[in-house]
């Protein structure tokens, strides 16, 4: 028999779902599905507005997103073992009791 030509082709075949698997799934292979750990952005801060020099006009900021202030508390800490909130919830809700004789 030859096996040649058949082991080319089971790897061709897994690179082929690899790569059709996208990046998330290597991104989970390698760092692990822990979207909980601290984020890049969470370290970002405020900046002062930008100043304008004598002499030049300012840019128009009309269109500038206004960013409100929150008027409540932040949510709780989520856990190591949370899921991501990026992940869909679960669908599997139960049902009520069916009424008798229905």
């Amino acid at each position: 028999m030859n096996f040649g030509g058949s082991a080319s082709r089971v790897a061709l075949a897994t690179a082929m779902l690899l790569a059709l698997g996208g990046c998330k799934t290597i991104h989970h292979i390698t760092n692990g599905d822990n979207c909980n750990k601290p984020q890049p952005y969470m370290r970002a801060t405020s900046i002062a507005p930008l100043a304008i020099p004598p002499g030049l006009d300012s840019p128009d900021s009309s269109h500038a997103l206004d960013v409100p202030k929150l008027k409540e508390p932040a949510p709780p800490p989520r856990g190591a073992k949370d899921p991501c909130l990026d992940s869909p919830p679960s669908f599997n809700v139960p049902q009520p009791n069916a009424r008798p004789g229905a």
